[in-house]
């Protein structure tokens, strides 16, 4: 196993953390041969692409190979095994917080960025309220901010056709959502849609007439946090990504290494408040 030497590697505790929920080797299955590379290299190599923004093939020379890394990224996602580790980590969060392990209201928000020339036109377009020619990002988040459902889109589909497919996806996953936030862009005939179809209650937080300039909504800006935390990535500055699945896949490998950093981060040591009878005896 290779030295730890990139920001973006993991620490002993988020290994620890994310090993056990990996599938097991295919030698240990009696179905294949022994693995040549540490798994834990590999996740290291996928979080690099994720936090730095490179090119497959620029990855550094102490990774394993490119092709290795992005192989066992597609195989883990194909399998469902990226939705169970970040499935399993929101559930520790939430606890870890004093919230109950699975959530019954959501958030869901859109974002349009701009794609590289490297994405088709069958999976682009152009949204003209943003100006934006691209790819569109829907997201879906809990009250504490953290991700459950990511769908990329072409930036010209509409946040209502959209929203179908959405919790359509999220009544299948996680039936337990009971009420789903939203701007007004999801409202109308969707709201009845919702309620028929997927049991879903969906309540749109609508701006404050009046009111110029940026200013924090109730309910949406949690997933308007959840968003620029995903930009921190550099990967996620653009969509570079041929294929939709795989900004899919980075988007939630982003949101895993913001829970497992959450999860092993040592608690601030707070200095002791200064008190009479301590200031007396320092005196």
């Amino acid at each position: 196993m290779r030295r730890c030497s990139y920001p973006s590697d993991m620490t002993d505790a988020e290994w620890a953390l994310l090993e056990p929920l990996l599938p097991p080797p295919a030698c240990e299955t009696g179905r294949g041969r022994p693995e040549k590379w540490h798994r834990r290299d590999i996740v290291d190599g996928i979080r690099y692409v994720v936090d730095n923004g490179i090119k497959w093939r620029a990855m550094p020379a102490d990774y394993p190979p490119w092709r290795t890394i992005y192989g066992f990224a597609r195989r883990w996602a194909a399998t469902g095994v990226i939705s169970l580790i970040r499935d399993h980590l929101r559930r520790a969060v939430r606890l870890s917080s004093g919230k109950p392990p699975q959530a019954v209201a959501v958030v869901v928000d859109s974002q349009s960025v701009k794609a590289s020339e490297t994405v088709g036109k069958d999976s682009r377009g152009y949204d003209g309220a943003k100006k934006i020619n691209g790819r569109k990002r829907h997201l879906v988040v809990d009250t504490r901010g953290l991700v459950l459902l990511v769908m990329v889109t072409p930036a010209d589909i509409q946040d209502r056709d959209a929203a179908k497919e959405i919790l359509f996806r999220l009544h299948l996953m996680h039936p337990e959502i009971a009420t789903v936030w939203a701007d007004s862009a999801y409202a109308g005939q969707l709201v009845t849609w919702a309620k028929d179809r997927v049991n879903i209650t969906l309540k749109t937080v609508r701006r404050p007439p009046n009111t110029t300039g940026f200013i924090v909504l109730p309910r949406r800006w949690v997933v308007e946090r959840s968003l620029s935390w995903i930009m921190r990535a550099r990967r996620h500055c653009r969509d570079h990504e041929r294929l939709p699945q795989v900004s899919e896949l980075l988007i939630t490998w982003a949101s895993i290494t913001l829970m497992t950093r959450r999860l092993t981060r040592k608690p601030a040591r707070r200095s002791p408040r200064a008190t009479p009878a301590a200031m007396a005896t320092a005196a």
